[in-house]
């Protein structure tokens, strides 16, 4: 899974690597999370349809996700861009995709945590009740966790140990290195990181950023520009189990022609 793409700068390097990438590691599946795609906040149908021809498998999103109104009707027809599950009944889109991917049945599921981030429903209830929709066959189970709290994602990653092959977390932005194989077969990392300009906060451009952790009046932060890297980690499942065998975390620096 590629980690959270921030704005032109990762979405270019996503473009221009990615097909590299799939053939250096042997990647059967690729996933990234799209929220932060357009300028830093959700994702426009132009940019998820171009991702997806690109060679991305699949997308899922987090806190923005509507940031960008024309992305609603998308949401409705693309299973394969997945909003937050555990927003309530009745809004636009899916948080479960089942289904199959390049010869492989899959099932992987968003959740949004509620520790420091808009309210939503529970979402380790959310969680049960996407794993009572899929399909005992359906092995290879991916879990998105996008959120603040380490706690809340370390949480999700024990609660769902031993049912689904990987919980990776995202929104943060910031790579940790506690990639690990949980004692029930689980792959677990509290944040992959992100795929963008790391020459400003988080993505953003840094004086804007800046100014508004001062109070000083300020417009909505940019992106920023340059010292791009790719962060993404690579897990290896075992198809028959679902059990993941490796989790190998990625980072690659990324310069523009």
């Amino acid at each position: 899974m590629i980690a959270d793409v921030v704005a032109r700068p990762g979405r270019r390097a996503v473009l221009d690597r990615l097909q590299k990438i799939r053939e250096a590691y042997q990647v059967d599946i690729a996933t990234m999370n799209a929220e932060n795609v357009a300028g830093g906040f959700s994702i426009t149908p132009a940019l998820a349809d171009e991702l997806f021809d690109a060679g991305i498998d699949l997308m899922t999103s987090g806190n923005h996700i509507f940031d960008k109104t024309e992305i609603v009707p998308y949401l409705e027809r693309n299973e394969r861009l997945l909003r937050p599950a555990n927003y309530p009944p009745g809004t636009p889109g899916k948080g479960l995709f089942v289904g199959e991917l390049n010869g492989f049945r899959i099932a992987v599921f968003n959740l949004l945590g509620r520790v420091f981030m808009p309210p939503v429903d529970d979402p380790f209830r959310a969680a049960e009740d996407c794993l009572a929709e899929i399909p005992d066959d359906v092995k290879i189970r991916l879990v998105d966790m996008h959120c603040e709290a380490t706690s809340e994602k370390y949480a999700m990653g024990w609660f769902l140990n031993g049912r689904v092959s990987a919980v990776v977390g995202s929104h943060t932005h910031v790579q940790t290195a506690d990639e690990r194989i949980l004692d029930g077969g689980t792959a677990y990392i509290t944040d992959i990181g992100m795929t963008g300009s790391y020459a400003g906060v988080i993505g953003m451009e840094k004086s804007m950023v800046i100014e508004r952790f001062r109070h000083i009046p300020a417009p909505r932060a940019e992106h920023s520009k340059g010292d791009v890297w790719i962060c993404a980690v690579l897990i290896d499942v075992d198809e028959e189990t679902g059990r993941a065998r490796r989790i190998e975390r990625l980072r690659i620096e990324h310069s523009f022609n």
